[in-house]
């Protein structure tokens, strides 16, 4: 609670990056030799959105302004810095995509050796764009899980560092920026709530996020927790997570209560970033933490739906 008293006051004059948090994260100094621009993504107010949807006040926060396009940048410029901490020089990854391009670009700033476990499902132009940073790319014909499976036992036969998506501190750590940034970002929009005294920042009402894995919003989760715990906003949002109906394990498991996600083996769908098939006890620390803090739902929506709603924001927003 004193580090939040002193916060806004301590990063007033910080850039709007990651690292304006940097007392917030698992790292012990910043280090200018391996930034890229990450985090200080902008929030842009959907207006015609919000009119059309009959809800004034929809906010979208744009990760796609990364240095790799996507938010898996914040996972990969923290993990990176911790690893380099750690005078780590080779590891592994799986992915679908999005992480090993924002690993790959830190890890070459780095001079860490990466391995990039993908699935044959990703698509051949982000095969590539892996491969360009020097990236050993070793491709997996099978599911998303099954391509963990290799490269958690490539890294142990080799003693190297693996990258655990959820159980790694870094990785979670990182994404609580994004709290930090909206939380910020949206008192300067909208005020403080009206309290007098009250807490400096904002927290939404809701959150939503395409998930997979569940790292971004167990990150965001603890970081809009932390906020509160600060006392720098009023509130933990409500969490919406929203999969896509060919792999929903977490949307099914949350409409039959369950604690424990059934994985999906085979899983049909054409969003290769959301083939998460098993997401393990991501599924249940954010089922658990979204009970004890501001709820929400988990959802799921076909591929033409989301084709649909990219198509709608693409020609109301830009």
């Amino acid at each position: 609670h004193s580090l939040g008293k002193i916060l806004p006051e301590l990063i007033r004059h910080r850039p709007f990056s990651l690292w304006r948090y940097i007392e917030l994260l698992p790292v012990k100094e910043l280090h200018p030799e391996l930034d890229l621009g990450e985090g200080g993504t902008p929030l842009i107010h959907a207006e015609n959105l919000g009119l059309m949807l009959g809800c004034p006040n929809i906010y979208i926060k744009d990760a796609r302004q990364g240095p790799t396009g996507s938010f898996k940048d914040r996972q990969a410029a923290v993990g990176i810095a911790a690893l380099k901490e750690s005078n780590i020089t080779e590891m592994v990854l799986a992915s679908t995509g999005n992480v090993a391009i924002s690993y790959s670009a830190y890890a070459a700033r780095a001079g860490i050796k990466l391995w990039a476990f993908l699935t044959s499902l990703v698509p051949t132009e982000k095969m590539r764009e892996v491969a360009i940073y020097g990236t050993q790319v070793v491709k997996v014909t099978g599911s998303y899980d099954q391509t963990k499976q290799l490269a958690a036992q490539f890294a142990s036969q080799r003693n190297l560092s693996l990258e655990r998506g959820a159980r790694s501190i870094p990785s979670i750590e990182s994404m609580k920026t994004i709290a930090f940034e909206i939380g910020e970002q949206l008192a300067e929009k909208l005020g403080p709530p009206a309290h007098s005294n009250g807490p400096a920042w904002r927290a939404p009402d809701w959150y939503f996020q395409a998930i997979s894995g569940g790292l971004g919003p167990l990150g965001v989760q603890k970081g809009f927790r932390e906020l509160l715990q600060m006392g720098l906003t009023d509130k933990v949002p409500a969490m919406a997570g929203i999969q896509t109906e060919g792999c929903a394990p977490m949307a099914h498991a949350w409409k039959l209560n369950m604690e424990v996600a059934e994985p999906v083996r085979s899983p049909r769908t054409h969003i290769a970033a959301l083939s998460t098939g098993d997401p393990g006890r991501a599924y249940s620390l954010l089922r658990q933490r979204m009970l004890d803090n501001g709820g929400g739902t988990i959802e799921f929506v076909s591929d033409d739906e989301a084709f649909r709603a990219m198509h709608i924001l693409a020609k109301m927003e830009g």
